[in-house]
């Protein structure tokens, strides 16, 4: 275990004492971060934009002599970052002229780290003196724990899988079961199915289409996404349809994509508009971030993430309407991600929607509880995946999925308003998970059940 200094007891008013160890089990168990604990609510806001600017600016200055970025010596490596933000709420007075900052900085690759810093000096004019890189996307290397007397001391942290909260890293393979029953058809029906593909995160063998009628498979003419089309009679109705296929997936990362023209996800979708609303709240949530488009970025994620509770109930929700989201600040992983993906083209930053289903991690087998979805923003001159509904349901993975998607999933398609030929009557498809069945011209719902085997042998957890 390695002392910095003598952090706490000795420079904390006696007032503050409590507030410090309220603050530590606040900070752990509603944050689960375990940064030293803070006396914040007693130092005056002032004290805490001063420490702030400190830390910025001192970054600002490194990233400068850096050519452009942050540098830190890391395990015989020499570290290049951007900064994404600063913990204002672990931004630290621990004593005269001593202060704490903890500051998210992300490689070239995605890979957030988390850092500590300790300043010394006064408003306008403090040193880093100490800098040590805490976690790893979310993953800790070490804990916080104070002694006896009052000194904050290193301690090894527990190195626990991710796998009952969801994630796999590395590697994932699989068997992937989508199935479902035909409603009693009135008449002359249509259906349209997504049909996963290979891309250079996933790999996809399609093993069985067993679906009724006649069927061919479409292309949509803006995101290139298959999509199977059965054109069934009326006959067909009360079959049952399936398409079963394998999957080799890897963890999904910040990544480069020559395919597509970034500016063109700044344009409007049907349900994720243009509208003042968006900008008003985006100038609200970016006023004083300073720092390019990853630091806007994260703050508008961690908006999203104050403002939603996940909630499925009523009217309205599960469509990926952002003003639904906007207005009621509940809903599911569509309404969470056009949500965001609107603040995000409000502020000028590209971003897109991509939907699929993730599989259990925690067996190998089993059923599937439906669709997910998650978002692509562009800063960088990368794309770096999100998914902010995963994050808002646990806190300790929020640094990790900005920026990653674990392997144990699979994507369906990518993208809103889908328009293929022949195409719906309805118009464009808002996003493809589900089938969209028309019969006789008229939507009719219908849910598909989703399965899965894990081919255990080739898979990588963490």
């Amino acid at each position: 275990m390695k002392t910095f200094g003598r952090i706490g007891i000795g420079f904390v008013p006696g007032l503050a004492l409590l507030a410090l160890g309220l603050l530590t089990a606040v900070a752990t168990a509603a944050a689960s971060d375990d940064s030293p604990a803070t006396s914040l609510g007693t130092i005056p806001h002032v004290v805490t934009d001063d420490i702030k600017a400190g830390i910025e600016r001192h970054i600002a200055e490194q990233t400068r002599r850096g050519g452009g970025y942050f540098l830190l010596e890391f395990e015989g490596e020499q570290l290049q970052l951007k900064l994404v933000r600063v913990h204002m709420e672990y931004l630290a007075n621990l004593g005269p002229r001593r202060h704490f900052a903890c500051v998210d900085l992300a490689s070239k690759a995605g890979n957030v780290y988390d850092v500590d810093f300790f300043l010394e000096g006064d408003p306008g004019d403090m040193q880093v003196t100490e800098t040590t890189i805490h976690k790893l996307n979310g993953r800790p290397f070490y804990v916080w724990k104070q002694q006896d007397d009052g000194t904050w001391v290193h301690a090894e942290a527990d190195d626990a899988s991710r796998e009952l909260l969801g994630v796999v890293e590395g590697t994932d393979a699989f068997e992937f079961i989508y199935e479902g029953t035909l409603p009693t058809l009135g008449a002359d029906s249509r259906m349209w199915i997504p049909l996963p593909e290979s891309d250079s995160f996933q790999e996809i063998s399609i093993t069985e289409i067993d679906v009724p009628g006649t069927h061919q498979v479409l292309t949509d003419k803006q995101f290139g996404n298959k999509v199977l089309f059965a054109e069934m009679t009326e006959q067909d109705g009360g079959s049952p349809f399936s398409i079963r296929f394998t999957v080799s997936r890897r963890e999904k990362a910040v990544y480069s994509d020559a395919g597509s023209e970034a500016t063109s996800f700044l344009s409007a979708d049907q349900n994720v508009p243009d509208t003042e609303a968006f900008h008003s709240i985006v100038a609200e949530v970016l006023q004083g971030k300073n720092g390019g488009d990853l630091v806007r970025a994260r703050a508008l994620y961690d908006h999203t993430i104050d403002t939603m509770r996940y909630a499925k109930f009523g009217e309205g929700w599960g469509q990926g309407d952002a003003v639904f989201a906007c207005d009621a600040a509940r809903g599911n992983c569509t309404d969470y991600h056009s949500y965001f993906i609107a603040l995000a083209r409000a502020a000028g930053i590209p971003a897109r929607f991509a939907i699929g289903a993730a599989v259990p991690s925690s067996r190998d087998d089993g059923g599937v509880n439906g669709y997910h979805c998650w978002a692509e923003f562009f800063a960088e001159g990368k794309w770096w995946p999100v998914d902010i509904s995963e994050a808002d349901k646990y806190t300790s993975l929020s640094t990790y999925y900005f920026g990653h998607n674990p392997a144990n999933r699979v994507e369906f398609s990518r993208g809103r308003d889908l328009v293929v030929e022949p195409g719906p009557q309805s118009g464009p498809i808002n996003f493809l998970a589900y089938p969209v069945l028309e019969v006789d011209g008229e939507p009719v719902p219908v849910k598909p059940r989703f399965g899965f085997k894990r081919f255990t042998e080739v898979q990588t957890q963490g």
